[in-house]
């Protein structure tokens, strides 16, 4: 399993930013094999995390045609910066009723 880390720093989120991030959460989980998304914004820093099962299903998610104009939106509209981190998960354990 691999975890994509997206992290940025928030110019300005509008209306349209809800439905995109709506759109691009339904996408990745119904369409792309995507595992568990997961997004926190706190002050100007936003924080995504989703969750893949190999790096092929990554590819094809970043090469999509309405992922890519919600990243040029990104770049261009919402964000000041950006980063983007693919680390593999060698480890996962869970406990408890809330972690299940």
């Amino acid at each position: 399993m691999f975890v994509v880390i997206f992290r940025a720093t928030v110019r300005q989120l509008d209306d349209h930013y809800s439905a995109m991030a709506a759109r691009m959460r339904e996408l990745a989980l119904s369409e792309f094999g995507c595992l568990g998304f997961h997004a926190v914004t706190e002050g100007q820093q936003e924080v995504a995390l989703s969750y893949w099962p190999d790096e092929a299903a990554i590819r094809a998610w970043k090469n999509h045609p309405e992922h890519l104009l919600a990243q040029q939106h990104g770049r261009q509209r919402w964000y000041t910066s950006y980063s983007v981190e693919v680390a593999e998960v060698s480890r996962r354990y869970q406990g408890g009723e809330a972690a299940a």
